[in-house]
């Protein structure tokens, strides 16, 4: 065979790059999904963080709220389930100086409470916007968000 046969024969078989085969498995196993989570709050001093790719958002209060409550020795929290209404009460904080509702920052269902904080109700003082979440909210009305206060805003209100 001529070396011009060679060349022509191999230019007609397929390329077959192992890096490139182990490039395309990948990028159809893991294809790129675009999350976003907005953090919004209320005049009343609730906060929620939502996520718009589970549609949830994630109930606390301020750490305003927590420092102006002082130590907090009670929480109550709504029933997995619950119908809510955004500025709907779900529950109640109680501070050895105060007692304050919470009220719901969004419209939707309740899919999860935060259940140690029955046992551990300081953790608000601890981790008011991280660790003690109060529940989860799945959105009936993801466009109630767009409605609230954001970080900006909020410091705005609560220097005001």
């Amino acid at each position: 065979m001529s070396m011009l046969a060679a060349l022509r024969a191999s230019s007609r078989a397929p390329l077959r790059s192992p890096t490139y085969a182990a490039v395309r498995r990948q990028q159809r196993l893991s294809p790129f999904v675009r999350t976003l989570v907005t953090k919004k709050y209320t005049t009343d001093h609730e906060l929620v963080l939502f996520d718009d790719a589970t549609n949830i958002g994630t109930v606390s209060i301020t750490d305003y709220a927590q420092s102006s409550l002082g130590d907090v020795v009670f929480v109550e929290l709504p029933s997995i389930g619950t119908e809510v209404a955004a500025g709907e009460q779900i529950g109640a904080v109680e501070s050895v100086k105060a007692a304050s509702d919470i009220y719901s920052p969004v419209s939707g269902t309740v899919k999860e409470v935060n259940e140690g904080l029955g046992d551990q109700p300081g953790l608000i003082n601890k981790s008011p916007e991280d660790k003690a979440w109060l529940c989860k909210i799945k959105l009936s009305k993801p466009d109630e968000i767009d409605k609230l206060m954001d970080a900006e805003a909020y410091k705005a209100h609560c220097e005001s």
